[in-house]
């Protein structure tokens, strides 16, 4: 679960600004001329170091998080620390993918992959995915044991997805357990760690599920050919178009139907928006590669709207 093209370290500034120096030129400003291409090189790793986190995915499961936890009733303080929690997280998974993926993104020529084009050196990648990491784990616990634990479990089988089950039939599930993961660590940071709502969790999975269907497919023949089969490579970009619609609807439906009482307004028109969304994203997804990854984060946005409407917490 983000490109843009490769930021050059250096840059050709160094030589134009040696060179058009006229004679008795301030010395200081000759100086400062010359330490330009130094400070651009920073500048460009900084760049490309923010850029191999991920930030597009990054920021939108730590907005959904922080959502979550203000629906609930968190409060500000407690709301920030969850989000701080999976901010962190967040971070440390993406730029694992990055510093991981790093010599086959070179091979393959992608372009807008800081670590595989030069920009930032995969070992500093693989610096700021553990530190990140190291600041997760006493961030979640933070929040309470229980909830500290659920979370860290999610930041761990994306971890896992990263090194290893990308490429395996079992792809899904660390997608299927970080975002059923999400509204349960957050019911579970309320005092008295309430057990989450069995339908929030349930639906966080599924869109999950969906999310990895929709994220990979615009790339499944160029994973194929690097070697990449995980369940969306086995079904092919036809199988994996047709599936998404599934859970994207299952979600929905669970959030619609599984509060007690009667579908009211709100979670039939949710029903009406999320439908016509599902299906939207991967029939136009041939004229446009990330048609069903917007359909997807459509339906996300309409499902987060009921969710906070029926209520975020536990029970």
């Amino acid at each position: 679960m983000d490109a843009t093209d490769s930021v050059s370290p250096a840059g050709t500034g160094a030589a134009e600004a040696a060179g058009t120096q006229p004679i008795g030129a301030d010395p200081a400003g000759a100086a400062r001329a010359g330490a330009d291409p130094a400070g651009a090189g920073r500048r460009g790793r900084v760049v490309g170091l923010a850029l191999a986190c991920h930030p597009g995915p990054a920021l939108a499961v730590t907005a959904l998080g922080c959502a979550l936890a203000l629906g609930s009733g968190l409060g500000g303080p407690r709301s920030a620390l969850v989000t701080a929690a999976v901010l962190t997280g967040q971070l440390s998974v993406g730029w694992c993918n990055d510093a991981y993926d790093a010599r086959r993104d070179a091979d393959a020529g992608r372009r807008g992959k800081p670590a595989a084009d030069g920009t930032v050196g995969a070992r500093a990648v693989w610096a700021a995915a553990t530190v990140a990491l190291a600041l997760c784990v006493p961030l979640s616990l933070a929040c309470g044991a229980l909830a500290g634990a659920v979370h860290l479990a999610a930041v761990t089988a994306a971890w896992l997805y990263n090194l290893r089950l990308k490429a395996t039939a079992l792809s899904w599930l660390p997608y299927v357990a970080g975002f059923g993961a999400l509204p349960a660590a957050v019911a579970l940071s309320l005092p008295g760690g309430p057990w989450p709502r069995w339908w929030t969790v349930a639906a966080g999975a599924l869109l999950g599920f969906a999310a990895h269907l929709a994220d990979t497919l615009p790339d499944i023949v160029a994973d194929r050919a690097a070697g990449i089969r995980g369940l969306p490579h086995r079904l092919g970009a036809r199988g994996t178009r047709l599936l998404l619609p599934a859970p994207l609807l299952g979600a929905t439906a669970v959030l619609a139907f599984g509060p007690p009482g009667p579908v009211d307004a709100g979670g039939a028109a949710a029903l009406v928006l999320a439908s016509a969304a599902a299906l939207a994203g991967p029939a136009l997804g041939r004229r446009w590669r990330k048609a069903a990854l917007a359909g997807a984060v459509a339906v996300a946005a309409v499902d987060l709207t009921l969710l906070l409407a029926r209520g975020a917490a536990g029970s």
